[in-house]
């Protein structure tokens, strides 16, 4: 058989196949070669370029926008879930694949570390959970879970998770932000506190929410952040946050003023361990992007909406490396 024909038989095959939805035994008759025949002729089809699919729906758009984030910011791991346009800040598309995403590692026999930040979009996964009973494993809290009077933190959700899948956990029993430097060293010193951060450091997996910095900045609106310093690190370029570190628009960390007082264990960039954030909405735009660019995260769950707006920042630069 020529190559011609080969290639002529494969198109058909292609065509009766993918568009005219035959199946592999029906294809074999109206072409008159055995079904093995058939399913080597539909293989070729695709092999030779000779069949272009486009999936017609809304998840291959996420799909799509997956792939350029990965692409463009060396990401080992991207969920990109439908938007909805009534509701852009709904935060349950994330929160269900959030939760397999932390499920892929309780259901590991061997003892697992997660580190968890805080925020609605982490609390929102937890609810998602399904009931396991992983005892082998350890869920740390990667800043503390106190206010400044004493009461816990509004969204802290190493306790809640630990409930739902039965695992040992270690909440950080320290407030978000000490008073001074010194205050900070003693906190740190402390032997519970010290061993939670050599978990932290430890970690498998590490899932944290990204916040701005704005009027509605999380931490402000939590009240460890004033306006006055909201007005000072947005001066300074500051434009996001995990776990309490304030960031630049190059994911730089500041080294200086209200980072000082930051009690959370260290952020720096992700190396190979996953490090995944998980965020949405227009006003974290800008934040996300940091951190991408930074490389404070290596994994990323959003909304379709999102992601198209930390992609389409004008500029096709790769990702800084880390120093």
């Amino acid at each position: 058989m020529s190559d011609e024909t080969r290639f002529d038989d494969a198109a058909r095959a292609g065509w009766l196949y993918y568009v005219a939805g035959n199946r592999q035994d029906e294809i074999a008759r109206k072409l008159g070669v055995s079904r093995q025949s058939a399913q080597r002729l539909v293989a070729m089809a695709v092999s030779e370029r000779l069949v272009k699919v486009r999936l017609d729906h809304p998840i291959a758009q996420c799909m799509e926008l997956a792939h350029r984030l990965t692409e463009r910011y060396g990401l080992s791991r991207c969920e990109v879930v439908p938007s909805d346009p009534d509701a852009p800040g709904l935060l349950t598309g994330v929160a269900i694949v959030g939760a397999v995403e932390m499920e892929r590692f309780l259901k590991l026999s061997a003892t697992q570390i997660l580190a968890l930040g805080t925020g609605r979009a982490l609390r929102a996964c937890t609810e998602h959970l399904a009931a396991m009973n992983c005892p082998q494993h350890r869920i740390v809290s990667r800043l503390g879970n106190m206010m400044q009077d004493g009461s816990a933190t509004p969204y802290n959700v190493v306790i809640r998770m630990a409930e739902r899948v039965g695992a040992r956990h270690y909440p950080m029993p320290l407030p978000v932000l000490a008073r001074t430097q010194d205050e900070l060293a003693v906190l740190h010193a402390q032997d519970p506190v010290r061993n939670t951060l050599e978990l932290c450091a430890r970690a498998d997996a590490t899932f944290v929410g990204v916040g701005q910095i704005d009027e509605m900045a999380p931490l402000k609106v939590d009240g460890f952040m004033s306006e006055a310093e909201v007005t000072a690190l947005r001066a300074q370029g500051a434009v996001g946050e995990i776990t309490s570190w304030v960031f630049d628009g190059d994911g730089r960390i500041f080294d200086s003023g209200y980072n000082e007082r930051v009690a959370s264990a260290p952020l720096a960039p992700a190396g190979d361990r996953p490090v995944i954030g998980i965020a949405v909405g227009a006003a974290k735009v800008p934040a996300i992007r940091g951190a991408l660019r930074g490389q404070l995260l290596n994994g990323l769950i959003t909304d379709e909406a999102t992601a198209a707006s930390v992609l389409d920042d004008g500029t096709d630069l790769p990702a800084r490396s880390p120093p």
